[in-house]
């Protein structure tokens, strides 16, 4: 019998779960608005400010691990609502702190399913990677930069996604500093 995801070791998950990239699909606008969707038919109104379409599914053109990650921002009343609807409606949640929540759909036991989804639970103002993206949806040149960047580094960390994360920080800091002086209260 195999293991629960919830059993399995972090090594275990990364090989279960490895770091791909594909070229970018047209598709991933359509996933992100049907779960999006989906999203607003379960939480309240009342428990969303902003939903936003993050990662580099979001970016224009350039190639990206196939999982459309989504930024919900809410007031700070309505986070343990938020964490108890999700839980309850087939999201797992991976991390929680006082301020940040992640939650998955679309891992299995046998790996990835076809739609993947990463869902961030902050509080409203907690953006930076709207402006990131919006910064390499403006600068395509940055964005085949950013590109060429995670080309060079998935193989590398294929089996480790904290690694993968760590290795592209710089670069992400950069921009997103450079965006948010550019784009300034866009997003406040």
């Amino acid at each position: 019998m195999s293991k629960k995801l919830s059993e399995m070791t972090l090594e275990e998950l990364w090989h279960l779960f490895p770091i791909f990239l594909v070229e970018h699909k047209p598709i991933w606008k359509q996933w992100y608005e049907e779960e999006v969707m989906n999203l607003s038919s379960i939480l309240s109104s009342n428990n969303i400010f902003r939903i936003s379409h993050i990662g580099s599914t979001a970016i224009d053109g350039i190639w990206a691990k196939p999982i459309i990650d989504i930024l919900i921002e809410i007031n700070d009343t309505s986070f343990n609502d938020v964490i108890n609807i999700l839980k309850g409606n087939g999201y797992l949640l991976m991390f929680q702190s006082d301020k940040r929540i992640s939650f998955n759909k679309g891992y299995t036991k046998n790996g990835f399913a076809e739609k993947v989804f990463h869902i961030h639970v902050r509080f409203v103002g907690d953006n930076d990677e709207i402006y990131f993206r919006d910064y390499l949806n403006f600068d395509s040149n940055i964005a085949k930069e950013y590109e060429k960047l995670k080309l060079s580094l998935w193989k590398k960390y294929e089996y480790d996604r904290d690694g993968y994360t760590n290795a592209k920080q710089d670069f992400i800091v950069k921009y997103t500093n450079i965006a948010k002086d550019k784009f300034k209260d866009r997003y406040v």
